[in-house]
């Protein structure tokens, strides 16, 4: 039993290493080719643990050179636009001017439950707002609607103002995260003062987060829920 779990610790941490050699995105942006090799490495990394007759070494091996080969597609990738297509395919347009290009979602085998699924995660309702929508490479849908169609933002109406700074999480479930004080033009007494404002103590902070204008949102830890 001892062996199964330092084997799955060891291949746990030299997989997530490998994983972050390659420099990958999240799952849903992985090109095909990423895809398949994250899969084959799963598959691969567990075959050690699930029978210890098989030496370590048989796993790790098959693994480094996925990894390696991962990363010699991807710089051929960035270097070579042809091989790039060949492995990650194009961006193709399946929606323009409002109309549905019936035989492009065909060669995606793409349904139309599938791109109706896809604007209404985008905020689009009616096909015929759609100026362009494209399925990118990854599989994700990118959507331009009409002009007439498009939220109105504070440049339509010239409207003036400053670009707002996000807020800031400066306490984390009691603790305070000096590397987000100065964003916000705070020190930690300052954070310690404002939380004894609203009654409690940082301990006793779940979130609080402010803005570099004063901003202060803050919320207090459940009753029974310890410190971290």
């Amino acid at each position: 039993m001892l062996v199964v779990f330092f084997r799955a610790v060891i291949l746990y941490i030299l997989v997530t290493l490998c994983l972050r050699l390659m420099g990958k995105r999240q799952l849903g942006e992985l090109q095909p080719a990423e895809f398949v090799i994250t899969i084959l490495i799963s598959n691969i990394a567990s075959l050690p643990i699930e029978d210890t007759n098989i030496p370590m070494v048989l796993g790790l091996i098959p693994v480094f050179v996925l990894v390696a080969f991962e990363v010699i597609v991807s710089t051929l990738s960035l270097s070579s636009k042809r091989f790039r297509s060949i492995m990650s395919g194009k961006p193709v347009i399946v929606i323009y001017n409002g109309q549905i290009d019936q035989e492009k979602l065909k060669q995606l085998r793409f349904s139309i439950d599938d791109l109706m699924e896809s604007l209404r995660q985008q905020g689009v309702f009616r096909v015929q707002d759609v100026w362009y929508a494209i399925v990118e490479t990854t599989g994700k849908v990118s959507v331009m609607q009409r002009f007439e169609a498009r939220t109105v933002t504070p440049a339509d109406l010239s409207l003036s103002g400053g670009q707002e700074q996000p807020p800031a999480v400066v306490v984390s479930d009691g603790q305070v995260i000096r590397s987000a004080l100065p964003i916000c033009n705070m020190t930690e007494e300052q954070v310690k003062c404002e939380a004894r404002k609203k009654g409690v103590s940082i301990s006793q902070v779940f979130l609080m987060t402010a803005t570099p204008d004063g901003e202060i949102y803050l919320v207090k830890k459940q009753k029974g829920r310890a410190a971290s």
